[in-house]
C-alpha cells in the first residue's frame, strides 16, 4: 500500500478538473490547493529522512507500478489541456475564469507534465525518453530535454549553468535569464552534438529543428481547430508551466557553487551542490524531485529509489512552500542565505 502514495500526485489534475467543471471562483482552486493548502500541510506534517534498505531498493526497482504511475500522466495532461482549449469554442467563460483556468491547467502541465518529462528524460530506453519529449510539447519547452541532460547536469552549480541561481539573485531575474540562456544553450549543444557526429545543421538528426516544427505544428493545429484565442491561451498555459519549472530550478541550486580546480575544471557534482527536502507531501507530489541532491549524484536513478544524504544542504521547508517564499526575495534571502556556506556562495 505504501507504494500507492504517489497517487497523491494525481490530486492536482483532479482539482483542476473540479475547477473546469464548477467554473466561477472554483477555476482558481488549483493554485490555491497547490500553493496554499499543500504548503500548510507540509508545515504540519513531519519530515521523513529515511532511506530504503538494499533489499527494499532492489524490490522497488523491479516494480512496474512506479513506471505506470508516470506514464498515466501523459493522457491525463493532454486530456485536461485538450478539453479546456476545446471548451473555449462553446463555453462562455468570463475573463476571470479564463485566468483561473490558465493558472490551473498550467500548474497541471508543470507538475504532471514537465516534472514527469524530466524523470522520463533520464531513462535509458528510447521510448520512455520519447514519452518525456511528448510531455514537454504543450509546454513549448522541448529544448529542455537537450539543455537539461547535456548542459545542466554537466554544469550544475557553476557560472556556466543558467539553471543554477546565483547568491542574492531574485527569482524574477532568474526566470528571464534561465529561460533565455537555456534555449540558446540548447541550440549550442545541438550544434556541438551534430559536429561531433560529422553532421551538418540541416541534418535530420537536428532535434532542435524538429522540436521547433512540432511546437509550431501544435499551435497551428489549435489555431485551425479552436481559433486564435485558444492558441494564445495555449501559449499562456505553456508560459505558466515554464515559470513553475524555473521556480523549481531556482530553489534547487540557489547560491550553491562547485569549486574550480587548478586544472581549470570544476570539481565533480556532489550531493552538497543541490538543496534537499524530506517534507513528505512535496516528495510524493513531485515524484521525489525534492531529493534533488541524490538525483544529481546519480541521474539515472529512478525516483522511487532516491536517497537522502546527510551532507546535503537541507531546505527548511518543502518545495511548494519554498517556491512561494522565493516570490518574496527579501524574506527568501533572509531565510536561505545564512544556510549557504561562505565558500560555496556563487
Amino acid at each position: 500500500m505504501k507504494d500507492l502514495k504517489y497517487l497523491a500526485a494525481y490530486s492536482i489534475p483532479i482539482v483542476a478538473i473540479i475547477g473546469l467543471y464548477l467554473e466561477g471562483i472554483w477555476t482558481f482552486l488549483t493554485p490555491v490547493y497547490a500553493f496554499g493548502f499543500i504548503p500548510v500541510l507540509e508545515i504540519i506534517l513531519s519530515q521523513d529522512p529515511a532511506n530504503l534498505t538494499q533489499e527494499e531498493a532492489s524490490e522497488k526497482k523491479k516494480k512496474r507500478l512506479f513506471d505506470v504511475l508516470l506514464y498515466l500522466n501523459l493522457p491525463i495532461v493532454y486530456s485536461i489541456i485538450g478539453y479546456f482549449l476545446y471548451s473555449l469554442t462553446w463555453a462562455n467563460y468570463s475573463n476571470f475564469e479564463i485566468v483561473g483556468l490558465i493558472f490551473s491547467v498550467g500548474i497541471v502541465l508543470g507538475g504532471n507534465g514537465i516534472n514527469v518529462a524530466h524523470e522520463l528524460g533520464h531513462r535509458t530506453t528510447q521510448w520512455e525518453k520519447t514519452l518525456g519529449k511528448i510531455l514537454l510539447l504543450p509546454a513549448l519547452y522541448m529544448h529542455f530535454f537537450i539543455e537539461h541532460n547535456f548542459g545542466h547536469h554537466k554544469n550544475a552549480a557553476t557560472a556556466e549553468d543558467p539553471a543554477s541561481a546565483k547568491y542574492n539573485q531574485s527569482v524574477y531575474s532568474f526566470w528571464v535569464s534561465s529561460m533565455l540562456h537555456q534555449y540558446f544553450n540548447a541550440w549550442k549543444i545541438q550544434k556541438e552534438l551534430l559536429k561531433r557526429e560529422g553532421r551538418g545543421f540541416f541534418s535530420n538528426k537536428n532535434d532542435m529543428f524538429w522540436y521547433s516544427i512540432f511546437q509550431f505544428a501544435y499551435l497551428g493545429v489549435i489555431f485551425i481547430i479552436m481559433g486564435g484565442m485558444a492558441a494564445l491561451i495555449a501559449m499562456a498555459i505553456a508560459l505558466t508551466a515554464a515559470v513553475l519549472l524555473e521556480t523549481i530550478n531556482y530553489i534547487e541550486h540557489y547560491g550553491l557553487s562547485r569549486k574550480k580546480l587548478a586544472s581549470g575544471r570544476y570539481e565533480r557534482v556532489q550531493e552538497i551542490h543541490s538543496w534537499n527536502s524530506n517534507h513528505v507531501l512535496g516528495r510524493i507530489m513531485l515524484y521525489e524531485l525534492t531529493r534533488h541532491s541524490d538525483h544529481h549524484y546519480k541521474s539515472s536513478k529512478k525516483y522511487q529509489l532516491l536517497d537522502c544524504h546527510e551532507s546535503s544542504p537541507q531546505m527548511p521547508f518543502g518545495y511548494p512552500t519554498s517556491m512561494m517564499l522565493s516570490l518574496l526575495p527579501p524574506l527568501w534571502f533572509k531565510i536561505m542565505n545564512k544556510r549557504i556556506p561562505v565558500e560555496m556562495r556563487t
